[in-house]
This record gives structure tokens, sequence and C-alpha cells, in this order.
């Protein structure tokens, strides 16, 4: 009977089950196939076996878009949760107007990218940006991100954080409101501080929702491109360039389709380790919850 049944759903399955080979398993073949040649425009594509993997991993230019990736994705992530933890909290606690800026807070999620940044880089600009105006009037340094490396990647870090807040903060403030209230009546009866109860019932209890908000962020931070090459191109001098923007810096600037194609599955292969170490987390804590 469950043969037969799975035999008769098979053409109501099948347009969906041929869209996802179509959009995502060829390209994906195709990928990796091309990651093993020498292919560029007007000439066809050379067996390399290795050699893209090892041009790609023994690459400068490479080392630093991975150490540049690795230090916006560790800070702006980690500091993007912290403020959503925040907010979560304090959203919770009760806030005068929340429903209202709850508005506010997830305005930055409906936003464009382009638009986005390019609101970004005339706040933040140099000659009549209102906020290097407001710094400068008030004795403080500007930002100068286009042609200060620190400074541009100050303004990466803090440009991700505003766009990407509002899916940290709404897995967040989803958890907390589905923690149970009488816990809390609990702890409070048992004499326990507000800081306790933050320590011994809120954080564990939210424990999975941050696990899973720091991989879904990790994964995409991981990916991060349009911020930087809209907003600093990767310059000056290719010193904000992320592994994304390498990427494709080599498939469209330098037609070097297979060492584009093999920083693409290091990519891939780096996110599936991510995914892999915060799933083992999260079932281990879901684990010791039960």
């Amino acid at each position: 009977m469950k043969t037969s049944s799975l035999w008769r759903m098979m053409p109501l399955l099948a347009p969906t089950q041929l869209l996802l080979i179509s959009v995502i398993v060829i390209p994906s073949i195709y990928v990796i196939w091309l990651s093993f040649q020498a292919s560029t425009y007007g000439q066809s594509a050379t067996f390399v076996g290795l050699d893209n993997y090892f041009r790609v991993l023994s690459d400068p230019g490479f080392h630093s878009a991975l150490w540049n990736t690795v230090i916006l994705v560790v800070v702006a992530v980690h500091l993007e949760l912290l403020v959503a933890l925040g907010m979560a909290l304090l959203f919770n606690s009760g806030l005068w107007g929340r429903r209202f800026l709850l508005v506010a807070v997830l305005a930055p999620y409906a936003v464009s990218e382009v638009v986005a940044v390019a609101m970004w880089r005339f706040l933040f600009d140099q000659g009549v940006g209102p906020i290097t105006v407001l710094l400068t009037s008030l004795g403080l340094p500007a930002l100068e991100w286009s042609y200060e490396p620190s400074h541009a990647m100050i303004m990466i870090a803090v440009l991700t954080i505003w766009m990407h807040l509002p899916f940290t903060f709404v897995i967040l403030y989803a958890a907390r409101l589905a923690l149970p209230a009488d816990l809390y009546e609990a702890a409070r009866i048992d004499g326990a501080t507000r800081l306790q109860s933050f320590r011994r019932v809120t954080m564990p209890l939210l424990g999975p929702a941050i696990l899973v908000a720091l991989l879904f962020r990790y994964i995409f931070a991981f990916r991060m491109f349009s911020e930087v090459w809209l907003l600093t191109g990767g310059g000056p001098a290719r010193t904000t360039e992320v592994v994304a923007v390498y990427l494709y810096q080599e498939a469209f600037t330098y037609n070097a389709f297979g060492p584009a194609s093999a920083t693409a599955w290091i990519m891939v292969a780096v996110s599936m380790l991510l995914a892999s170490g915060y799933i083992l987390l999260l079932r281990r804590q879901v684990n010791n919850a039960a």
C-alpha cells in the first residue's frame, strides 16, 4: 500500500524535484567540474586536477580575503547577537510603544541592500555626510572609510550588523516569548535576583535559539558580498576584500573560472563545517535538556 501510494504521489512531486535538480543540483555539479578545469572566455576547458585548489589556497590575496572575512564574521556576528539579545529582553520587559518600535527594528530587513548601502554611503560621506558632519562638530574623528582600511572594515561591520540585526532579533525575541512565566515566578519565590534568573533560567533555555541564530548568521556572514562590493569594492587596494568578493574578481575581472569555482567550493566546505559543528552543539544541548 505504501509503495503504491508513493508511486501515485510521484507525478505531484515531480515538478518540485525537477525545479530543485535544474536550479541547484545541475549547477552545483557543473561548478564542481569547472573547479578541476582551466577555463576562460574563448577557450575550451582543460583538465588540471587540483591545481585550481592549490592556486587558491596558496594565493596571498585569498589569505587576505579569508582573514578579512573571519574578522568581520567574528566581530559583526557576535556584536549583533549581543545587541539582539539585549533588545529581545528589553522588548519582553514590557517596553512602552513596542508595537511601533518593532516596525522600526524590522525596517532594515525590508530595505533593498543596494538602497541600504547607498544610504550609508551618503550618511558617512566624507564631505557632506550628516554623520560625518555630526562627528566633526562634536570634535570626534570621522570614518575615513574610502581610503583607510581599518575605518572601511569598521564601516562594513556596522553596516552588516544594521542590515541583519532584525533576523537575529526575531529569533531571540520569539524564543524569549515562548519561555514559560512559571519558571520565573518559581525563581522569584526562591529568592533569585534578576541577574540570577537571567543566568540560571533565561540563558540556558535560550541556548538552542542562540545556536540557531549563530549558525545562520555565520553562514550568511561568511558569504558576505553586497555590503563590501557596493560600499568599498574590496578597496582601497583590495585591503577590505572578502572571500565572496575574491571569487567575483577571479570570475568576472580576471576571467579565471576554474579558481573561482574552486573558491566557491572551499566556501561551501567551510560553511558545512560551521553548520555541522553548531548542529552537534545544538543536539547535545537538546539532549541534555531532555
